[in-house]
């Protein structure tokens, strides 16, 4: 009798299913998905789950229908890589959105990584911002899986990061981009200077002295070693914004960092300097200069020969000039009658126009006289010139 009412009870029991969820038994009428699981409660989930394919349905004494665990499993394993971005956004790239719903499926349903050209395949087609959403939502998925389930702590590899950085600024994502240079970052991203650098020319594309500025400061946040080529956009940038000021302040981060400048960059800081007329700046540059390189190109030069100018000293700028055109090669020569052309009709008018009003007059009337007397001292020398000097008189009464 004992074991007949025992059955009874048991048959009772299986008539109104119970729902597993790790520990816990919930009633049919309470959601499954509250909460995100831990790692630890995903190896609970993946065990009980092997276990009931295993016992058809059995788990702990209960019966479990198959289509009731089925739907509960589903359910609960959206819940770990579930984000606000998993509702995709209206407008993006129908290839994109394919990408990022396989790719999404792969590390949430499957349980595991998605092939690398998937990713690839998604970055290279990015054409909107919407895009982009859903590249970093994707990214920050992959990181959690690689983390949670294969133990990865590594970020990924650099490659990648300029690749995503390349594809921001292709597509206008700057808000973006500038996530990417972070050093601790939850998209798995490794910053370099080269993902930087791409950020960088697209700022000096658009004469964006404020994003290059936000640039340097993140760089100098995330601890970003500056390299040659940082200093080569960052000096362009400032010249072409005609900004003296940043370029100073850059400058001396740049030295002190002790990147070794290449010549453009000191073609472009001297030539700056000279174009504002700051002679002791100018002689400050030309002795770093000197310190790692010897020869002088076509733009050093002559913004030595400008700074010799400034102090009124025609001489010793017509002997720069004489000097250069005996050391460049033949192929270079015919630049030194271009520059001195330009020397002698643009200069003094960029010059006087960055002094103070009342330094103006007397500038421009120490450089109508001592422009033709270097000019005269380099026909003395045997250098065949052919400069219009009536480009500068011409020009007289607009200096004043």
């Amino acid at each position: 009798m004992q074991v007949v009412s025992n059955t009874r009870r048991l048959s009772r029991a299986l008539k109104s299913p119970i729902f597993i969820k790790s520990d816990q038994f919930l009633s049919p009428d309470v959601r499954v998905v509250e909460a995100p699981l831990t790692s630890f409660q995903w190896r609970n989930l993946s065990t009980v789950s092997s276990q009931n394919s295993l016992f058809s349905g059995i788990t702990r004494g209960y019966l479990l229908p198959m289509e009731q665990r089925t739907m509960c499993t589903m359910m609960t394993l959206r819940a770990p890589f579930s984000s606000e971005a998993s509702t995709v956004e209206g407008g993006s790239t129908e290839v994109v959105k394919e990408l990022y719903d396989k790719m999404l499926q792969s590390v949430n349903i499957k349980r595991s990584m998605p092939p690398n050209a998937w990713l690839w395949s998604l970055i290279e087609n990015c054409k909107k911002h919407e895009d982009i959403k859903l590249l970093f939502d994707i990214l920050q998925n992959l990181r959690r899986f690689r983390l949670s389930n294969l133990r990865i702590h590594s970020d990924f590899n650099c490659n990648l990061c300029r690749e995503v950085t390349k594809a921001c600024v292709r597509v206008g994502a700057l808000d973006f981009g500038k996530k990417a240079l972070w050093k601790h970052n939850v998209y798995g991203l490794a910053p370099t200077i080269g993902s930087a650098h791409h950020l960088l020319i697209h700022a000096k594309e658009r004469g964006d002295a404020k994003l290059m500025m936000e640039i340097m400061s993140l760089l100098k946040k995330n601890d970003l070693p500056l390299q040659p080529g940082t200093a080569d956009i960052v000096f362009s940038i400032c010249y072409n914004t005609d900004n003296w000021q940043l370029m100073s302040k850059y400058s001396k981060r740049f030295v002190k960092a002790g990147v070794n400048l290449r010549q453009t960059a000191f073609d472009l800081w001297m030539e700056f300097a000279a174009k504002i007329g700051d002679v002791e700046s100018l002689w400050k540059i030309e002795k770093l200069r000197s310190e790692s390189m010897k020869k002088h190109t076509v733009a050093s030069g002559f913004s030595c020969a400008k700074g010799f100018l400034l102090e009124h000293k025609p001489e010793e700028a017509a002997s720069v000039i004489q000097v250069l055109n005996q050391t460049l090669p033949d192929a270079k020569k015919s630049s030194i009658v271009v520059e001195l052309q330009k020397l002698v009709s643009e200069w003094p008018l960029e010059v006087i126009r960055h002094q103070k009003e009342e330094d103006r007059k007397a500038l421009a009337v120490s450089l109508t006289s001592d422009i033709p007397a270097m000019v005269s001292g380099l026909l003395t020398t045997g250098l065949q010139v052919n400069v219009n000097i009536e480009d500068l008189t011409s020009k007289e009464g607009v200096l004043y």
